[in-house]
């Protein structure tokens, strides 16, 4: 990388700095087919968090026959005790959070959805029904004094109903945030979002009570849009982005989809704006090239493709 790039042109209007939520320890591992030895996971953590990153998604308690890849969630938390960083964990029920709690983890996550038909294709639920089943997940959590985030997806548009109406999304993230989720991740789950419709979600949250520090958000790159989405939703005053390290994670559901905005490809653009983000882009470059060796190909980030070989010395 040249020296003194990307030059730093800050925009008016933006934060000051923003908070990575990095997801590619569970979102991006668990669509993986080939299980991916837990010391490597514990590795990958570890090195993420040596890049700068503070809030690493460790892993998820579902059952291993839903998500194989995350079967080793009660082998790994304990292998990261030493992990400087917050390592929030996603629980479908209360005997996942029951497993959580028992290794001492202190904030969770709940995954609901906005659509009636993914949330029957993934919970096999209505959107209702899910949520009644969330609600004593989050109270549990909420009484042993841990911190709960709320992801919801489709968001943005469903491939089986296609548009999303802005307040069908509103209604079910005033139920998350009323049950108790201190966080809410808006989740464009297809990767369809434009930045027009990220600023009338944004819009419409804010006039139902929903404060924008209580909100996150959470792109995929499906047709390119997640860093200008993404900007739209900085403008609007969100100061919490998911990505995930090297751009691991893709969405079953959407044909090309590219998954997850990659997490260098975002740093690059904060930087550029001169926007804090406490992350290494160097370490977390070369930990993303780590991580591909491993998998067996590529990364599909762009700066770590740009980068690739430039920072790979830091991280060996």
């Amino acid at each position: 990388m040249a020296e003194g790039l990307p030059m730093r042109m800050p925009a008016e209007g933006l934060p000051p700095r923003i908070r990575i939520h990095e997801v590619g320890p569970r979102d991006g591992l668990q669509n993986e087919k080939a299980v991916v030895p837990v010391e490597v996971k514990a590795e990958f953590v570890r090195r993420l968090a040596r890049a700068g990153l503070t809030t690493i998604e460790a892993t998820s308690f579902v059952s291993p026959e839903w998500v194989p890849q995350l079967a080793d969630a009660a082998e790994l938390m304990p292998m990261l005790a030493d992990v400087p960083a917050r390592l929030p964990v996603l629980v479908p029920n209360e005997r996942g959070l029951d497993r959580a709690l028992a290794l001492g983890v202190r904030e969770i996550a709940v995954f609901a959805s906005a659509t009636e038909s993914f949330a029957k294709a993934n919970l096999n639920r209505t959107v209702d029904e899910s949520l009644a089943m969330f609600a004593p997940v989050v109270a549990k959590a909420r009484a042993a004094d841990v911190r709960v985030r709320g992801y919801l997806s489709m968001c943005f548009g469903d491939p089986w109903e296609g548009a999303v109406p802005v307040a069908q999304v509103v209604r079910v993230c005033r139920a998350l945030k009323d049950m108790g989720c201190q966080e809410l991740s808006l989740g464009d789950t297809i990767g369809v979002a434009t930045p027009g419709h990220v600023m009338e979600l944004l819009s419409a949250l804010d006039g139902s009570g929903i404060r924008t520090g209580e909100l996150a958000v959470h792109f995929h790159d499906t047709y390119g849009q997640a860093l200008a989405n993404t900007l739209a939703a900085l403008q609007h005053g969100v100061t919490t982005v998911d990505a995930s390290a090297g751009g691991l994670g893709g969405c079953p559901y959407a044909k090309s989809a590219t998954g997850n905005l990659a997490t260098e490809d975002l740093v690059w653009m904060l930087h550029g704006l001169g926007i804090e983000t406490g992350v290494d882009l160097g370490r977390l470059t070369a930990t993303s090239e780590w991580m591909a060796v491993h998998l067996g190909r590529p990364s599909p980030s762009r700066t770590v493709r740009a980068l690739s070989g430039i920072t790979s010395h830091q991280e060996q």
